[in-house]
């Protein structure tokens, strides 16, 4: 903590954003929240973080007990970052703050998102009310990421990885999902363009995208 900026309280709040305050630290966790990644994947990941900012972020984290480094088992056995258990703890931290920054009006959806960071959306937005009365498992591929996402009970499970069993996959690009989602895209418009393709139960691919609506958004300031 010595090398660190500090705030200097013995408020828990303000200790806190002395651990993970600084610019990248609390996306560095997002990133994270899935699944161990490797330097190149976090990167990819966070394009706007430069290669120095990126490795101290990760120093800093690792030397406060929020991230671990790991090695993948043979053949890969590439170096990889991981949350530890208290690292884990921030999620509903960064869920907590995404449900209340999409209620801003200055929300830049046209920046995009990456595809981690738009699953973890999905965990965010999901409504159980929506979902009353669906029970789905569906495959979920953002360019060369994969994930598996159950609907059950009015409860979403969602994770990197491919099930075994499901019921339909979606096949697109995380900025045209942000659109469908989220910015009001037509899914029938999407697929005719080609830039979504839809395996299987269609139904069931099309209502599991309405399940993520947007909270209401908080007034604009007075201009």
């Amino acid at each position: 903590m010595a090398s660190m900026r500090t705030y200097g309280e013995a408020c828990a709040a303000a200790h806190a954003l002395d651990l993970v305050g600084e610019r990248w630290a609390l996306l560095v966790v997002r990133e994270l929240l899935l699944g161990s990644k490797r330097f190149t994947d976090l990167r990819s990941g966070l394009p706007g973080a430069s290669p120095n900012v990126l490795s101290q972020r990760l120093r800093e984290l690792e030397r406060v007990g929020i991230v671990r480094r790991g090695k993948l088992p043979p053949p890969a056995a590439s170096k990889v970052y991981e949350l530890t258990e208290w690292g884990m703890e921030l999620e509903p931290a960064i869920t907590a703050l995404g449900r209340w920054g999409a209620r801003s009006p200055y929300l830049p959806f046209e920046a995009g998102m990456g595809a981690d960071s738009l699953i973890l959306s999905f965990r965010t937005m999901f409504d159980p009310r929506a979902a009353e009365g669906f029970d789905a498992s569906l495959d979920i591929h953002l360019g060369e990421d994969r994930f598996r996402a159950t609907v059950s009970d009015g409860n979403l499970d969602i994770s990197r990885g491919s099930a075994a069993d499901h019921d339909a996959t979606i096949a697109t690009d995380p900025d045209t999902m942000v659109a469908i989602v989220y910015g009001g895209r037509l899914l029938e418009e999407a697929v005719r363009a080609g830039d979504v393709e839809i395996t299987g139960d269609e139904n069931e691919a099309t209502r599991f995208l309405t399940l993520f609506p947007l909270p209401e958004q908080a007034p604009p300031a007075n201009t």
